[in-house]
Order: structure tokens, then sequence, then C-alpha cells
């Protein structure tokens, strides 16, 4: 649906003279609907017949992981084509991402230099390359990306928007065939790029002097920004600080809801589950109320009784995951109470306190379904993209409804079933209540009581683990 809504809209970039007609776009949509999709086929359609390398398409995103995931899937995208894709997130060093990104040349040249036509970005890393790298521009920018918008927004990562926005250029670039005929030119003519007046009297080709004065004409729009986000924000304030031009705000759902569902968490919630019928739903939803002690053997008593395979376990924060991985392993060593096969691990943490390298192993295997239980922070809430997730299991109960939205919205993808659990601790019931009923929500999500007795046979081998551990 999300395409449907974003592409088209987004290819019609220009009226009969070759002006932008069209303004910003902020794209309001669920995880996993297709939201990378949504502007990497119309960046790529836009930019493939240019013919001189310029840096015309920015992506930005909060992760090294969403990062890797968007590069494959420009790759993908690009490999019938000349455009050349490259990532700035800190993995190689500055001086290789330098060698990567612009030309060798020691002294500025005019208008930057470029090897890449998209670059995928996180802030911190973009910024060391606006002031650091020689010849790195963003004035040929033609697409700003703002991925997993709420999240970029709300956490200052060095104050990089304001930078980002001082560095584009004040006027959006024309058509690709009008731009790319421009920077020949401009190769050609180093004066001409700078032109805003009459010609100066060294140039006396009067051909390229009216192709380049039309392309100064037409050059009216600033960069054109599109924001995405599960949850995107309608805070004046932040959205002021986008400067946005003529912005098109974008909600999308899956389906259309009861006429009850007045909260946008809801929409975004229901755009999920398909239906306003819980029991018909690919997603179903379900609460716990336990003590804190318990959470542990809770977690164990859901992966033997629903006999959960591929698990998301969120915690709250990244030293709760490392701990309860640790229990879990402990606990289950020599011990199998979940009747895993050999080759499988119980539990495995996923977390920044990784490399990169390791945290790309343990999802390479999760989904070859040789971890049971991945426990994480909400990292990977945010977009990471995961088909083959059985269920979720909050760990710790989230504290607004926008996190739980992303929490959930990592299983039952793509109309597949899928489960989630919440641990609510006993002091926690009223205000989770209260968040649910705020929403329109509270009826969705079903009371799982589990006995004590049921608990009994976990507690020996938990006690002898460490009952403070978790």
């Amino acid at each position: 649906a999300v395409q449907t809504a974003v592409v088209p809209r987004l290819l019609r970039h220009h009226d009969r003279n070759g002006v932008y007609v069209d303004g910003d776009l902020c794209v309001s949509a669920p995880t996993g609907s297709g939201k990378t999709l949504a502007y990497v086929l119309p960046i790529v359609e836009t930019l493939r017949k240019r013919v001189v390398t310029r840096l015309r398409a920015l992506i930005v995103l909060p992760t090294r992981d969403l990062v890797a995931q968007v590069k494959e899937t420009f790759d993908e995208f690009c490999r019938s084509t000349d455009l050349k894709v490259g990532v700035a997130v800190g993995q190689t060093s500055f001086a290789s991402e330098q060698t990567q990104l612009v030309s060798g040349e020691k002294h500025s040249l005019l208008g930057g230099s470029s090897r890449v036509d998209i670059l995928i970005a996180t802030p911190g890393r973009l910024i060391d390359h606006l002031n650091g790298t020689s010849n790195f521009t963003l004035q040929h920018l033609r697409f700003l990306v703002i991925d997993e918008a709420d999240r970029l927004l709300g956490q200052s990562y060095q104050d990089w928007l304001p930078r980002v926005l001082d560095a584009l250029p004040t006027t959006r670039p024309s058509p690709p065939s009008a731009v790319s005929r421009a920077d020949d030119i401009a190769c050609a003519l180093p004066c001409v790029a700078r032109l805003a007046g009459p010609p100066q009297p060294r140039v006396s080709m009067a051909a390229p002097w009216q192709t380049a004065k039309k392309l100064l004409i037409i050059r009216v729009h600033q960069t054109q920004k599109l924001l995405f986000s599960a949850t995107l924000t309608r805070n004046p304030a932040k959205i002021a600080s986008l400067r946005l031009v003529n912005p098109v705000y974008v909600a999308v759902q899956a389906a259309e809801g009861t006429g009850r569902e007045t909260e946008r968490s809801l929409v975004l919630l229901k755009a999920w589950l398909g239906t306003a019928d819980t029991a018909h739903s690919p997603l179903q939803e379900h609460y716990i109320v336990c003590r804190t002690v318990d959470k542990p053997l809770m977690v164990l008593h859901l992966l033997a009784s629903y006999q959960l395979t591929s698990t998301l376990c969120f915690t709250k924060s990244i030293e709760s995951a490392n701990r309860l991985s640790r229990l879990l392993q402990i606990y289950c060593k020599d011990h199998d109470v979940l009747d895993m096969a050999a080759d499988v691990q119980v539990s495995a943490e996923y977390s920044s306190d990784l490399t990169p390298s390791e945290r790309a192993h343990v999802m390479k295997q999760f989904r070859r379904g040789k971890i049971r239980l991945l426990i994480c922070s909400d990292l990977v809430a945010r977009g990471v993209d995961m088909d083959c997730v059985q269920a979720v299991i909050s760990y710790d109960v989230p504290l607004y409804m926008k996190k739980y939205i992303h929490r959930v919205g990592r299983t039952a993808r793509a109309n597949r079933k899928g489960s989630a659990f919440t641990l609510v601790e006993e002091q926690e019931a009223r205000a989770f209540k209260e968040m649910m009923r705020k929403a329109a929500h509270w009826e969705k999500v079903k009371r799982i009581s589990v006995k004590p007795a049921a608990l009994e046979p976990l507690v020996p081998r938990y006690e002898v683990c460490g009952r403070g551990a978790v």
C-alpha cells in the first residue's frame, strides 16, 4: 500500500517545462509495509539516466544495521544501471571512506566531487565527512531521505540536522537529463557553473551558455526531503526544524478501521492486524501479570508451552539483555527443558555492545533458525527486516504506545501469523491497561493466567543459576 501511495507521487517530479512541482513528503506507514522500496524505486528511476556521477541522493538512518539493509536493497535495483551506491557508517577507517566517496584531489574543486550517486549514512559519520572530507558536498542533492524519522529527530546526534540542511543546495536540481547536460557543461566550462547573471566575457560558446542559462532558470525548489517512519511526529517544533517546502503528509494503513479508533498509534497497529476482528488477525496479542523475580521463568514457560522458535525478546536495556541471555544459556546447559536440536542455542544477545561482524553473525544464525530466542533492546524494533519472527516477548513493558507498536510489528508480517506477549509486573498493570485503553486497544489484548504450579518444575534449577542474575 505504501508504494502505491508514494511511488507515483515521487515519479511525477516535473511539469511540461521540466520544473519540479512536488513538495516534500512525510510518510507514516507501519513497519514491514515496504517503506524502503517506496523511496528506493523512485530514486533509482529518477537518477538512472545521469551522465556525470554526483551525490544526488542521501539516505540517513539511525543504525549501521539499517544502513546495511537499505544498501542491499539499493544494490539489487541498481544492478542494471551505472549508479554507484556508497555507505558512511564508520565500519572502516575515515581515510578509507574518504577514498570511496570522493576523488583524491588535494585542492578544492568547484562543485566538489563524488564517486557515488547515492550515499547511505548514519548521522554522526555524515557530519564527520561534511566537516573533514575535502570536496565532499551536498550541493547537487536531489533527494534527502530521513528514514526512521522520529528516532533521528528525537535525538541530537551532534546537531546533525541543521548542519545537513545548511549544506543543501538553495535550489532543487532539475530533471536527470537536464542535470547531466549541466554537469557536462560545468566540467568543460567551470565558470558557467558559477554564473548567476549574464555570461562572463571569456565564455564565447553561445549554445552552451543558452543551455546553462535555461538550467539556472528552472532550478526553482529546494532539495526534496522524504521523511519515513512508522510513527511520524506531528510536533510543530520538530517539523519546523526540517525546513519543509510545500509538505504533503501521507498516512498509510493496510485496512480500514472500525470507526472507533481515533488514536493514530492504533491506526498504525491495525495496519498490521489487517482486520478489526482479533480472532481472525494474523497477530495475536497477550499479556501476563507476574512478579519481577518470575519473569525469566515466564520466558522459559512461554518457549516451552507455546513451542516458540524464532522469537524476539525486548528488554529495557543492553545490560538486562545481556544478563537474561547468560541466565538462559546457563539454565539450559546440560538441562534441555526446551527439547532443542544439538546445533540450536536457546538464546543470544543482539545489541550495540557487539561488533558489526558479531551482530551480522548473530542475525544470520537467527534467520537460519539456529537461535531460539534473540534478546535485544529496542534497536531491532526500528526497521530491521526479519520475516522469520514467530513471536515477540516484551520482557519489560514499553512505556509508550509507539514503542509497543514497533515491537509487535516485528512479527505477523506479510500476512503471516504471529504472537506478541507482554510481561507486566504487578505494579505496572494499571499503567499498561491505561495506555492500551487510551489507544482504544485494550479489548484486543488478551490476558494469560499462568498458575504458580506451572512454574514450579523450573524453580530448583533457576535457584541454582542465581535468582538475582536478572
